[in-house]
């Protein structure tokens, strides 16, 4: 049987590198994002393009159109078409897509609208997208869900408070904690079906078209990090490696893996295991506060 994984938020950035990573190891990937052609949505990055990069790498996928922030979605007739578009059953599911992160937002800015939608898109979408996949694996006999989350996650460091270009990303941060939570918890019910169940975020910003514009200069990483660490949980023994909250540079020091190119043919200097300081590593509980020094230019120009 081919393995068969689903990447959300596939259309770019951190999604289509974790999915072109993915299929240059031989899986199949089923590409799924709202923004299908060039120019659909208000960054760059489609599905058209998603595919038409991995099948020239020589890998296989299929592009699927889906709001994942409609309460209304089927997503267990996504997974169903999916399923019988490739004539296999899922067996990988990455939760890569998320709603507007509203980084430059107070919390007393924030409105019933923005909580409902960032909670329908990071939190609902990412457990019913689980609950959706599990009778796939338990088929399969195995299974591995990643959910991305991030250092917002974890407490903002203080007093004193060190200026911090994103506030104190309370509705993002809060989302992604119950992220975390749901994982960990998932990972201890769905043990005894061999379902590998763990969270995946960057030690630093990586620098998607995205990151960039909500913070530009932050200390970051490549995406091939990213997609590596992700590579590693979608493969290794789900009866080993579960019920993580994992950090992308830990993973790879810790498991002394090569970090390779999106396309699997060589290695990326700069960024191999034995390149990477794990001193200057944050512990894990903690976000990047007290924060390095910040121009104020930044400050002004963070976008939300």
């Amino acid at each position: 049987m081919t393995h068969l994984a689903i990447v959300t938020g596939a259309s770019r950035g951190i999604g289509r590198a974790m999915a072109r990573r993915l299929a240059s190891e031989g899986i199949a990937v089923a590409a799924v994002s709202r923004t299908l052609h060039p120019g659909d949505g208000s960054l760059a990055g489609s599905l058209e393009e998603t595919v038409r990069i991995i099948t020239a790498e020589g890998g296989t996928a299929r592009h699927f159109v889906a709001d994942l922030g409609r309460p209304e979605l089927d997503r267990a007739a996504l997974v169903a078409e999916i399923e019988d578009a490739f004539g296999e059953r899922v067996d990988i599911l990455v939760n890569n897509a998320a709603a507007a992160r509203h980084h430059g937002a107070s919390f007393l800015d924030i409105d019933r609208t923005m909580f409902h939608d960032s909670v329908e898109t990071n939190v609902w979408n990412t457990w019913d997208l689980m609950k959706a996949v599990v009778p796939s694996m338990r088929a399969r006999g195995a299974g591995w869900i990643v959910n991305l989350s991030s250092r917002l996650a974890g407490p903002r460091v203080g007093p004193p408070y060190a200026p911090h270009p994103l506030l104190g990303s309370v509705l993002y941060g809060a989302t992604k904690a119950a992220i975390d939570r749901l994982t960990t918890g998932a990972a201890m019910e769905l043990y005894d079906d061999r379902i590998a169940v763990n969270t995946l975020a960057p030690n630093r910003g990586v620098a998607t078209e995205n990151a960039a514009r909500a913070v530009p200069g932050w200390p970051s990483e490549p995406e091939e990090t990213m997609a590596e660490a992700n590579l590693l949980l979608c493969t290794a023994d789900p009866r080993e490696v579960t019920g993580r909250v994992a950090y992308s540079l830990g993973l790879i020091t810790e498991f002394d893996r090569p970090v390779r190119t999106l396309d699997g043919t060589a290695l990326v200097e700069g960024w191999q295991p034995s390149d990477i300081d794990t001193a200057s590593l944050l512990p894990d509980h903690l976000v990047f506060n007290p924060a390095p020094p910040v121009p104020q230019a930044l400050l002004q120009g963070a976008d939300s």
